[in-house]
């Protein structure tokens, strides 16, 4: 079979932000209807957690293909020249299971996250947001902030970093690439202080947010902790809150933000309000009330890979250009 091949540089123009949005809404909206197939992640850490390989398997439901993520994890490569996240998500086609293509997974992980936040955004933030607060200033604070421009006028935005110089570098860099004016703080708190919108992009550990510092009415896109035993928020961040995650199952094991406050008592399992996709197709309500806090928990579903990556392989094998293989192929013909 002839396999498309798709790097990251080519992930990076044939998924623009505004395109991946519309792609995973399409897909929650998929989620929360049931055609889609979504089951737990695993992930192999090795010693000492000092870095993980990550399997996650899905079926969008729409699009008719069933792929896997492959993914390496190391937090510690934000002081390297290398991305935290390096793989491959393989597609295959579902008649009779041949591959489609191989993408680039650093990329179509760090485009659909923010284009996930993004949508959480349009659907729980209030509708005149546009103080921002990017916690971190790595590759996720990057696309997070193309995301949240691409849904909410922006009228402020502050980033702030446990790295002074790369809070710093990061404000230049995007606020040329921007035409806009990024502050970089010296404290999460003065990010923090006044925001209506605010991304946590971290590797940390530890809370880096706490809840008394939001703003009423402020929308929080949890994204950095993706493990029982890590945290970005508080347990008053999130006491303080209404909550939604991409997958209930996901984040009762995995969701170190909620999972941390329940084990201290703060919260049950009936904290966790439902799923995005629930709020997209009606089913639960997000913001009640201008002063409602808001956060959407993010983990990252592997049906999100699966349908970016699907939309991106639909516009690279038409290229006269793409990189193609032969992978797989028909059974030997028996006599």
């Amino acid at each position: 079979m002839e396999v498309v091949v798709v790097g990251h540089t080519e992930v990076r123009s044939l998924l623009p932000m505004h395109e991946c949005i519309e792609v995973m809404e399409r897909t929650f909206r998929s989620l929360a209807e049931g055609s889609a197939l979504q089951p737990m992640r695993s992930i192999l850490w090795l010693r000492e957690r000092f870095g993980g390989l990550g399997l996650m398997p899905g079926h969008p439901g729409s699009p008719d293909v069933v792929g896997v993520k492959i993914v390496s994890v190391y937090p510690g490569n934000a002081t390297t020249r290398y991305e935290s996240h390096q793989g491959a998500v393989m597609l295959f086609e579902t008649q009779h299971g041949c591959p489609l293509a191989i993408v680039d997974a650093g990329e179509i992980t760090a485009i659909r996250t923010a284009a996930v936040s993004a949508l959480a955004t349009r659907l729980l933030a209030l509708p005149d947001a546009g103080d921002l607060a990017l916690l971190g200033a790595g590759t996720q604070a990057r696309t997070h902030l193309e995301a949240m421009r691409a849904v909410r006028r922006l009228r402020r935005v502050r980033v702030w970093s446990r790295s002074e110089g790369q809070a710093q570098r990061f404000a230049q860099r995007e606020s040329e690439r921007f035409g806009i004016e990024i502050e970089p703080v010296a404290r999460a708190h003065d990010a923090v202080d006044g925001a209506d919108l605010v991304c946590t992009t971290t590797a940390a550990r530890e809370p880096i947010l706490h809840g008394d510092w939001l703003l009423a009415g402020a929308h929080v896109n949890a994204v950095g902790s993706c493990t029982p035993k890590t945290r970005e928020l508080d347990t008053q961040a999130v006491l303080r809150s209404r909550l939604f995650v991409d997958r209930i199952e996901s984040a009762l094991h995995e969701a170190g933000d909620f999972l941390l406050a329940k084990s201290e008592g703060a919260v049950g399992d009936d904290h966790i309000l439902g799923e995005l996709g629930d709020v997209l197709i009606g089913r639960i309500s997000g913001r009640k009330q201008a002063a409602d806090v808001t956060i959407f928990e993010s983990l990252g579903l592997a049906v999100e890979d699966v349908a970016a990556a699907h939309h991106v392989f639909e516009k690279a094998r038409g290229a006269s250009h793409a990189t193609r293989v032969e992978l797989g192929g028909l059974r030997d013909a028996v006599s």
